[in-house]
């Protein structure tokens, strides 16, 4: 089985990384922005006892070519099983636009990531395990669709939201598609962990703010990336029935039970799914990416 997990090299990609490291069966793909990290990631994880096979695709996902070329790198892979879609920017201190022109938190949390599953899709359908994909996306953030650049008003929590309800409103059109297709091959659902991740981010926050989460951590409010790890993993080790039931949800596990999020009237109301599947393609303007959606809403 093998399985790509964007943003492998810190927090929760990392963290995931580890734990699904003990199963000697999986190929682990990562993508990243920092080639070091990515050799440094990829030979702890050798290391591990179990030794899983390890390679790793660089890619910044704030430079959309870079995204292209990174899509035609993956899609010489043998095969593919799953998707972590988990790669995004947290803390900011100001606005920053990408090259592409986008907001970097739109970009990277969201469309470049639309971009690559889309992409990497049909690679998915021909799962034997059973395909799937897996947002990180808790249940937060609105859209602003007058603004989605966020140019007239902007701080990193709007931002960072903006992506989050992007990210499950794409996995749930996704699900939606397959249904229509009567063969939904490819099960897509967010997950939300319950507790907040202690991970790099926090070395970036104002000294204020990481006082206080070193006080919040003392408290039990946070959990480490490995704790993160070993929730997520049997995720992406079910069986093609258990995913499928999942699909087109937001959940998350509590004391051992699966919990339903979404209540965000976005994400739950179609018309506004589609309008922002069009939006997305054509600020991608990618000829493949558009063949992609095209041929998953062509019966």
């Amino acid at each position: 089985m093998r399985i790509l997990i964007t943003g492998a090299t810190h927090g929760m990609g990392k963290g995931v990384a580890r734990a699904l490291a003990s199963h000697p069966k999986l190929e682990l793909v990562l993508l990243g922005r920092s080639e070091e990290l990515l050799r440094e990631t990829a030979e702890e994880l050798r290391q591990h006892a179990a030794g899983p096979s390890v390679s790793v695709v660089r890619c910044d996902l704030a430079r959309m070519q870079e995204v292209r070329v990174a899509i035609a790198e993956l899609r010489k892979l043998p095969g593919l099983d799953a998707i972590f879609v988990n790669a995004g920017i947290g803390y900011a201190a100001e606005h920053q636009q990408t090259e592409d022109g986008f907001d970097a938190h739109f970009q990277v949390n969201y469309l470049s990531q639309f971009m690559l599953t889309l992409n990497l899709l049909d690679r998915l359908e021909a799962s034997s395990h059973g395909g799937r994909v897996l947002f990180n996306a808790p249940a937060f953030g609105d859209l602003r669709w007058n603004d989605l650049q966020l140019e007239k008003e902007w701080n990193y929590e709007l931002a960072i939201g903006q992506a989050m309800v992007a990210k499950r409103m794409l996995a749930t059109h996704l699900h939606t598609l397959y249904q229509a297709r009567g063969e939904p091959r490819v099960s897509c659902y967010s997950f939300e962990i319950s507790k907040t991740v202690w991970s790099n981010q926090l070395n970036l926050i104002p000294r204020s703010m990481r006082l206080l989460a070193t006080v919040m951590r003392a408290l039990g409010q946070f959990i480490s990336i490995d704790e993160c790890g070993a929730i997520m993993a049997p995720l992406f080790l079910e069986n093609r029935q258990e995913c499928a039931q999942k699909s087109g949800r937001l959940v998350t596990l509590r004391r051992g039970k699966l919990y339903d999020r979404e209540k965000h009237p976005g994400v739950l109301d179609s018309a506004t799914r589609e309008q922002l599947w069009n939006v997305s393609l054509a600020l991608c303007a990618d000829e493949a990416t558009t063949r992609a959606a095209q041929r998953l809403t062509t019966r």
